[in-house]
């Protein structure tokens, strides 16, 4: 099915073949992404997104839609923190747990452990990630394994990773390891490239990055939309 994904502004994030129309200070303002199955079929100004796909379904997104962003920590992020079940909220509140809160936890099951390993996951997906790295471009974790599977996120490899963590821990906001978005995202949106999509609720790439990707609105991934948040 044909969708046009629509904002106020799109970001490609670095020069993608196949573009059409004119691209101010690299962004297309009024902007639109086509998305046939899980590949992009265009980028460029929205009358001409709806020019070249009669009849596709129309999401108008608010703020800024950017490639999907890369996590350079999933692995941490998933065995290394605790993401506590909605029923524990109550007493074990709704962030990450990692470090002496989670040692308070005594040793977790690996039911339990696969649990907070697929909401870890899904809350990867609330800000704007599709892509997780690791070594190898693959995990030799079971749990994490299977889960990034089901999820459809892309594993990457580390090449060019940063060498040390930023703060007691990683974010679950790719920008939080002080990248532009050119080097948060996995790549450009791309003519015939895998449909990965992000939005945020913010008027530009400026800030986008001042306020981070605590602001994802919606995120696409392979051209499922997997999270919106209206």
């Amino acid at each position: 099915m044909l969708t046009i994904h629509a904002a106020p502004l799109v970001l490609p994030a670095g020069a993608a073949p196949g573009m059409d129309g004119p691209v101010v200070d690299g962004a297309f303002v009024d902007g639109a992404v086509v998305v046939d199955g899980d590949r992009i079929t265009s980028v460029g100004p929205y009358e001409d997104a709806v020019d070249s796909a009669p009849g596709a379904r129309v999401r108008r997104w608010p703020g800024v839609l950017t490639p999907g962003l890369r996590q350079w920590h999933p692995l941490w992020l998933l065995r290394q923190c605790y993401h506590p079940d909605p029923r524990e909220a109550g007493e074990l509140g709704e962030q990450p747990l990692w470090g002496e809160r989670l040692a308070a936890l005594g040793d977790l099951t690996e039911t339990r452990w696969s649990g907070s390993v697929r909401r870890g996951v899904q809350r990867m997906l609330r800000y704007g990630t599709t892509a997780v790295a690791s070594p190898g471009a693959r995990f030799r974790d079971p749990l994490v394994a299977t889960a990034v599977a089901r999820s459809g996120l892309t594993v990457v490899g580390t090449t060019g990773a940063p060498g040390t963590l930023l703060g007691e821990r990683p974010d679950l906001d790719p920008f939080a390891e002080g990248y532009d978005l050119a080097g948060t995202v996995h790549g450009p949106l791309t003519v015939g490239g895998r449909a990965d999509l992000a939005v945020f609720d913010v008027p530009d790439g400026t800030a986008l990055r001042e306020h981070g990707a605590v602001t994802c609105v919606a995120t696409v991934l392979a051209g499922r939309l997997v999270y919106r948040s209206r």
